[in-house]
């Protein structure tokens, strides 16, 4: 039986309500009526119950879904969608392109592509796992704290069956199967946004992001935001309601994982990497889910210029964000705890206590927060970036990818990454975007180089 995952209405229908408890709409009522109904909560981690609901059950999630939809959000006005109203509330908004706009070498971005690669890879196999299991099995390898890819080697069968790797990473992204980078949407969507950039340029619109998914993407490599959103556009919605309509997951990580290319073709230039995130988020994203994407095209502008230490470019990220937002308080508190613990998994099970009750593991939120503290943590080292970022859970292969392309920037080249890392890349990254299966990171990073250097329209 075919359960396509991240579509059922009777498996939205969780995902929405507990939404609504972070926006502090009382969804009460509706509650009750799913739960007297027969409705069930949403899948921890998987993506569908294993069975469909009654036509009724299913007829009654789509009804409540809309229901709530309409209820009032306390917190819409201190966390906008719209541009304007966000730069509104940002006072240190970041000041406007300057007339001679700072250089990113192909260097520096081969190092950020592979940076992407080398975190997504190692947080691979460990996806969807809870933070214990991630302990158990890199200590039982003798790998903790992390220093190297998970391996299955050495690792006691009964502890793999209680914690099991990723079914669908493990034969491609233990370090005993590892031979190039094998396909994943962290690396897809980066491919993507290049593709955007190369057929519409930088004044691009969220319609033409639509238009390259429609074209390049397969139905079947979008997940959570991005297949409702999928869905949507080809039942005739139109951006931004795309982001909107029957989404539960529109506040969740999907847009953040786009944002690098937005970041490393604007250097210098934290606004309009910020800008060109939110065109491309909106599509899909909502609230703190767009404002995770600007956060992180933000950072990534800061640190393609090589000026700024790890720390400045996380101040300029929070500058394109409201203060009074949750992601932005978040951050600031992982921030504050990585700069107060000297060890890391402190730091981590504090911010469990803080966000996994509430959130569900792919929300923006916790997962912005990881990386922030990784990097901090880190003091934007590469190998200990991405391993912090791992090693703290929730998205794992997201949160590594997103710390591994701000390291690889700060580090500036791909000499700088220890080799450990890059040499099982073996410079090939496999992928069902057209015409990229195999290209080399290498040859990424000139293509890349070609879009950060294009003549680009006026101030942003």
């Amino acid at each position: 039986m075919l359960r396509l995952t991240w579509v059922q209405p009777e498996d939205l229908i969780g995902h929405e309500l507990r939404q609504a408890a972070l926006d502090g709409r009382d969804a009460s009522a509706v509650a009750s009526r799913w739960r007297a109904a027969g409705g069930c909560d949403a899948p921890a981690r998987a993506g569908a119950s294993p069975q469909p609901a009654s036509p009724y059950l299913r007829l009654l999630a789509e009804e409540l879904l809309d229901e709530l939809a309409a209820l009032p959000s306390p917190s819409a006005a201190e966390e906008p969608t719209d541009l304007d109203e966000i730069r509104a509330r940002c006072s240190d908004w970041p000041a406007p392109r300057p007339a001679a706009p700072p250089a990113v070498s192909p260097d520096r971005l081969e190092a950020a592509w592979l940076g992407r690669a080398v975190g997504c890879l190692l947080g691979k196999p460990v996806e969807k796992l809870p933070l214990t299991g991630i302990r158990r099995l890199a200590r039982a390898a003798g790998n903790w704290p992390l220093t190297r890819y998970f391996t299955a080697r050495g690792v006691p069968g009964e502890l793999t069956a209680a914690y099991p790797w990723n079914r669908r990473s493990a034969a491609t992204s233990l370090a005993e199967n590892i031979d190039g980078m094998p396909e994943d949407d962290d690396l897809d969507h980066p491919l993507l946004g290049l593709l955007l950039l190369q057929r519409h340029g930088r004044a691009f619109t969220t319609a033409d992001v639509a238009r390259v998914w429609l074209d390049e993407l397969p139905a079947g490599r979008v997940f959570t935001a991005e297949r409702v959103a999928y869905r949507n556009l080809l039942a005739g919605l139109e951006p931004p309601h795309t982001a909107r309509h029957r989404n539960p997951f529109r506040e969740w990580i999907g847009a953040l994982i786009r944002a690098d290319v937005h970041g490393w073709t604007n250097p210098g230039d934290p606004a309009a990497a910020a800008g060109q995130a939110h065109r491309d988020a909106t599509l899909t994203h909502t609230g703190s889910g767009v404002h995770a994407a600007m956060f992180a095209a933000a950072v990534i502008a800061d640190a393609a210029t090589g000026a700024h230490d790890v720390h400045a470019c996380l101040r300029t990220g929070l500058t394109v964000v409201p203060p009074g937002s949750r992601l932005a308080g978040a951050v600031r508190h992982a921030v504050r705890l990585a700069e107060t613990h000297d060890d890391f998994d402190t730091v981590v099970d504090a911010l469990h206590a803080a966000h996994s009750p509430t959130h569900h593991w792919v929300h923006a939120v916790p997962n912005t927060a990881l990386i922030a503290a990784a990097l901090t943590h880190a003091d934007g080292d590469f190998s200990g970036s991405v391993c912090r970022a791992v090693s703290g859970g929730w998205d794992t292969d997201s949160n590594g990818a997103t710390a591994g392309s701000v390291a690889g920037l700060l580090a500036g080249s791909p000499a700088a990454l220890p080799e450990h890392w890059t040499a099982p890349l073996k410079n090939r990254l496999a992928t069902s975007v057209g015409g990229f299966d195999g290209i080399g990171f290498d040859t990424l990073a000139h293509l890349t180089h070609t879009e950060a250097t294009r003549s680009c329209p006026g101030p942003s």
